[in-house]
C-alpha cells in the first residue's frame, strides 16, 4: 500500500488554498492555453515562440509558485518537484526559443488528433470528470496545476512538426507516473488520464521522430 506524508483532506486543502489565493489567474491560464492551441492550428511567423513561452511559463509557474509555496507544507518533496518543473521550463525555453528545435503545426493525422484530444481532455474533460467524481472547485486541481497542465503539454508536443527532443518528455513522463500514483491512491480518478497521456505520448513521439528521420534520408 502506498504511503504518503499527507492525508486526502490535506491534499484537497492545498488545492483550495492555491485556487483561492491565485484567483483569477486560472482564467488567464485557460486563455493562454487556448491561444497556444489556436496558434498550432493557425500558425503565424511568431507562433512557435509564443507557444513555447506559454508552455515554459506554465512549468515555471508550477515550479516556483505551486510546489514550494503551496505543496511543500504537507510534502517536503515538493522542493524537489519544483526544481524539476523549473528545469522543464528552462529546457522548453532553450530548445524551443534559442535552439528552435520545435515548430508547432497541427496536422490532421494520428499525432495531431491525439494531441488535440489530450489538450481538450486537460482543458475540458478533466475538470468536468473531476466534478462528477466529487472533486469540485476550489478543492480540485485546476488548469495551471501539475496534472492537467502536464496532459496539456503532452498534447502540444504532439503538434510539433519537427523532431521533438526526447529530453523534453523525461520530466513530464516521470510526473505522469508520480502524479498519477499519489492522486490515484486518494481516489482522484481523473488523473488516470495523466498516466494514459504519458504512456501514449512517449512512444508516439519516438515513432514520429523516426518517421521524420526517414523522410530526411529520402529527401537527402
Amino acid at each position: 500500500m502506498i504511503k504518503t506524508p499527507f492525508t486526502l483532506d490535506q491534499f484537497l486543502d492545498v488545492f483550495k488554498q492555491y485556487n483561492e489565493a491565485v484567483f483569477p489567474a486560472q482564467i488567464l491560464f485557460y486563455l493562454v492555453a487556448l491561444a497556444a492551441m489556436y496558434l498550432a492550428i493557425k500558425p503565424t511567423a511568431t507562433s512557435d515562440r509564443w507557444i513555447i513561452v506559454i508552455l515554459a511559463f506554465l512549468w515555471l509557474w508550477m515550479g516556483i509558485k505551486y510546489h514550494p509555496v503551496f505543496f511543500s507544507p504537507i510534502n517536503k518533496a515538493a522542493f524537489l518537484f519544483g526544481s524539476a518543473f523549473v528545469i522543464q521550463g528552462a529546457l522548453l525555453l532553450v530548445m524551443g526559443v534559442f535552439q528552435q528545435k520545435l515548430s508547432f503545426r497541427f496536422q490532421p493525422n494520428s499525432y495531431g488528433w491525439t494531441g488535440m484530444a489530450l489538450i481538450l481532455f486537460a482543458l475540458l474533460v478533466y475538470p468536468l470528470l473531476g466534478s462528477a467524481l466529487g472533486h469540485s472547485y476550489p478543492s480540485s486541481p485546476t488548469f495551471g496545476l501539475p496534472c492537467p497542465t502536464t496532459i496539456f503539454t503532452f498534447g502540444m508536443l504532439l503538434q510539433s512538426s519537427k523532431k521533438c527532443p526526447i529530453s523534453l518528455l523525461i520530466i513530464p513522463f516521470l510526473w505522469s507516473i508520480i502524479g498519477f500514483t499519489a492522486a490515484f491512491h486518494f481516489g482522484i480518478l481523473e488523473d488516470t488520464g495523466l498516466l494514459i497521456a504519458g504512456l501514449i505520448t512517449l512512444p508516439m513521439v519516438i515513432l514520429k521522430n523516426r518517421s521524420l528521420n526517414n523522410q530526411d534520408r529520402i529527401n537527402s
